[in-house]
């Protein structure tokens, strides 16, 4: 959400502290100015504000590193030194950079945020991000930057598939296969007005601020296009083992993991044809591309070499298998990106990994909502929705009892959908997805949900950045959860006091595939055959256009952590007859559930119909075009309640399923539980939200609304569960 009142202020006063951490203990880096040593007085032309830097020095100890606000130039032959030198004129303050990235897939969008991170952490200026990608990244990335809302960034998207023909005849052994050639493709795939051009792999992370790099364009002559580090390994030398038969480059080659593009003169050059014919030829006598548009970058290069401007080495640190890095950041002032260029990547082996691990980890970690913030002096067309969501955030009252509930409401959680790699499932006109939503707390119950329900699932999780790493590491750990593609984990980045229940189920069920969703909650197990009951049920109730129908899953609970779980009706109605299950809520909150008719259940044969009544909140299947929640409820209470409201008020029948049931564990109340149970301010909260829920529900149903006023008006038992 962007920075608002109070809590925002909070923030920043922790943003503040974690700069000074991040720059004193991590990189030992200098907040105050700089003084060059040709600079004179503070506030003179060599007075720099110096940003935090990364330096590892040959005995792999930290030391705080001088810095200098951008890299001098480097020479012919002498481009990986990073000596003092008169700086390259930086961009004005408001220019727009352009930076283009090629992702496709789960994996390789999660490593796009991290570089985003670690691009906007520094950065002074506004940033277009130009991104290559396939049907699934872009699916996640369009979301994700939609929801990040961060001021002064545009996003474009470009369709990969429409590009696949132009390099599919290229053979490429490199782990990236086809997108990993379409760098090449840049200079025409962009738009033709765009003449410069900062083309990165998604495996960099940034230590200094872009613009510095977007500088170096000014070293370029009047003939180079392209800008490169040095390769930092003897890769092109041919060298590394016997037979090994490299792609031609000149010299040690150099890497294409951070490249400056002078577009236009790229486009003036004939770069398309420029780039087929060398790889056509060099196709004749190598069987393929061995590091994918790398190679056919140097081979041009070494035809060309009037194309190419050395970069400083500091501006792509490679750590690969065969790295000479080292060279390069044991002589540097401080480095400024950092490219994990290994197949191994984090687990790559070099003696100063670690440093390098904890510097990646810091990003990957760091909460994205704190970058949210304001380029002061640059005006910039705001986030879609920023200003409507600024203005009815200045509207709130912090005095008001119920400040907490109105805010969070308004908040505009990140959301990270399909965090991890996950196979739609195949269409089926019954299929049914599991909707849930579950914080860290209840990360348990995800193993016993997958040997309970075998078909699809869509799973929000409310995290946090450091959070959601815990979960990554948490899934791969389980063979269970690691073999099943067909969940949909989607990551809500946690923002505010309150949890956002309903956001967090609208999340979960916007991104179900199937034509129906089962809307449960996590600390339920459904009957080990529910999944192919709910299946044959729809289809002999002739459910859909003809039919709108909410089917209803008995509810039951265990006290026990440890119990044996019913396989049939028959084992559950033994273990309710002797007091091992109850009817959910049986003791706490009965409404809740009652209009169900256990007693009718108990005896049922075939799908009875019930009528609405109040308080109720029964687990139900639906198409996945159903109303979505309310979210104006966060927090514990009516959640549940108020949809089932407006599924009744939309002429939905109700109808229990007499074979179907689905049980609750036992476990600590949360936290919003608690605040409900203690707190008379909390509950006079929930009844003003619920007054508001009536009138917007007469505004839409008129008269009909009427017959749920006396519901609304029930006082909340500070005892419900």
């Amino acid at each position: 959400m962007l920075p608002r009142g109070r809590p925002r202020a909070m923030g920043a006063a922790a943003l503040l502290l974690l700069l000074l951490l991040f720059g004193f203990l991590l990189f030992g880096g200098d907040l105050g100015c700089e003084r060059r040593k040709q600079g004179g007085r503070a506030g003179a032309p060599g007075c720099f504000p110096g940003p935090l830097m990364l330096r590892v020095p040959p005995d792999g100890r930290l030391r705080r590193a001088a810095a200098l606000d951008g890299d001098p130039g480097a020479g012919p032959g002498d481009h990986n030194r990073s000596d003092c030198g008169p700086p390259p004129p930086r961009p004005s303050k408001c220019e727009l950079l352009h930076v283009a990235i090629v992702c496709a897939g789960h994996n390789s969008s999660r490593d796009v945020i991290t570089l985003v991170k670690s691009m906007l952490f520094y950065r002074k200026n506004p940033l277009h991000l130009h991104l290559v990608t396939d049907a699934v990244a872009r699916n996640i990335l369009e979301m994700l930057f939609h929801t990040w809302m961060v001021p002064a960034v545009h996003v474009s998207f470009y369709n990969a598939e429409e590009l696949k023909s132009q390099v599919s005849w290229i053979p490429n052994k490199h782990y990236s296969g086809l997108y990993g050639l379409m760098k090449l493709v840049l200079p025409s795939a962009l738009p033709a007005e765009l003449a410069h051009v900062i083309v990165l792999d998604t495996d960099v992370t940034f230590a200094s601020d872009i613009s510095e790099l977007w500088a170096l364009f000014a070293h370029f002559s009047d003939t180079q296009a392209i800008g490169l580090v040095e390769n930092q390994s003897d890769w092109y030398l041919g060298n590394l083992w016997k037979n090994h038969r490299p792609w031609p480059a000149l010299g040690r080659g150099f890497n294409t993991g951070v490249i400056l593009l002078r577009l236009d003169r790229l486009r003036q050059a004939g770069w398309e044809q420029m780039w087929r014919l060398t790889a056509r030829r060099e196709l004749l006598t190598l069987p393929a591309t061995s590091l994918a548009d790398q190679d056919i970058f140097n081979a041009v290069i070494k035809e060309h070499p009037g194309l190419v401007q050395p970069l400083p080495c500091v501006w792509n640190v490679q750590l690969s298998d065969h790295t000479l890095a080292e060279r390069c950041y044991s002589a540097a002032s401080d480095l400024k990106v950092i490219h994990w260029n290994s197949p191994k990547k984090l687990q790559v082996k070099n003696k100063h990994v670690e440093f390098f691990r904890n510097f990646y980890l810091t990003f990957l970690e760091y909460d994205g909502n704190l970058l949210r913030r304001e380029l002061f002096g640059c005006p910039s067309q705001p986030p879609p929705g920023a200003e409507q969501l600024q203005q009815a955030l200045a509207q709130l009252d912090e005095e008001d009892p119920c400040f907490e509930f109105r805010q969070q409401q308004l908040t505009v959680h990140r959301v990270h959908v399909t965090f991890l790699p996950h196979e739609p499932p195949p269409p089926r006109p019954h299929d049914v997805t599991l909707v849930a939503q579950l914080s860290m707390d209840r990360l348990q119950m995800l193993e016993a949900l997958c040997r309970h329900w075998p078909g699809p699932m869509s799973l929000a999780l409310y995290l946090t950045d450091a959070e959601a790493q815990q979960f990554l590491r948490f899934i791969e750990a389980s063979p269970v959860l690691a073999a099943r593609q067909d969940v949909a984990y989607h990551v809500v980045y946690r923002e505010g006091p309150l949890y956002p229940v309903n956001q967090l189920r609208n999340v979960a069920l916007a991104q179900a595939l199937t034509p129906y969703v089962f809307l449960s909650d996590i600390d339920f197990l459904p009957a080990y055959s529910l999944y192919d009951y709910l299946r044959a049920s729809i289809e002999q109730l002739g459910l859909g256009s003809q039919r709108k129908a909410a089917l209803v899953v008995p509810a039951f609970e265990t006290l026990h952590y440890r119990f044996s779980f019913p396989h049939s009706k028959v084992e559950l109605l033994a273990l309710l007859d002797v007091g091992a299950l109850y009817t959910f809520r049986y003791h706490e909150w009965p409404r809740g559930h009652a209009p169900t008719d256990y007693a009718r259940w108990r005896e049922a044969q075939a799908p009875y119909r019930v009528q609405w009544a109040a308080d109720y909140e029964p687990y139900v299947v639906v198409p996945r075009d159903c109303p979505r929640y309310d979210p104006r409820f966060v927090g514990f209470g009516w959640n549940k309640v108020a949809h089932i409201v407006e599924l009744d008020a939309q002429e939905y029948e109700l109808l229990v399923l007499p074979e179907a049931f689905t049980i609750h564990l036992p476990h600590a109340p949360s936290l919003d539980i608690s605040r409900f149970r203690s707190s008379p301010t909390y509950r006079d909260c929930l009844q003003a939200l619920k007054d508001e829920f009536h009138q917007d529900l007469s505004r839409h149903h008129g008269a009909a609304a009427l017959k749920y006023l006396p519901a609304l008006q029930q006082p909340q038992s500070p005892a419900r569960g």
